[in-house]
């Protein structure tokens, strides 16, 4: 099973900053809403940061543990 603590070290394997808000959308630890906060995505479009987001997931996407994600990607400025 996903924890948020396990979701929250794969995103900072790729954003070293982000700062991961992890909510359970249906009590099962895999649909999840997630917000990440970084600096990383200064700069970045929409799509992009998505990209990064799900780049760094791609592991408990591809096994299964995660099967929706609702995502919202941000920078500290709230850009």
């Amino acid at each position: 099973m996903l924890t948020p603590h396990t979701l929250t070290e794969y995103v900072r394997k790729v954003l070293a900053d982000a700062q991961v808000t992890v909510t359970d959308r249906t009590g099962t630890m895999d649909h999840l809403n997630v917000r990440v906060v970084s600096d990383v995505f200064k700069g970045k479009t929409l799509l992009d940061r998505h990209r990064l987001v799900y780049q760094a997931l791609d592991e408990p996407l591809k096994d299964g543990r995660l099967h929706a994600l609702e995502l919202t990607a941000e920078t500290t400025d709230g850009s």
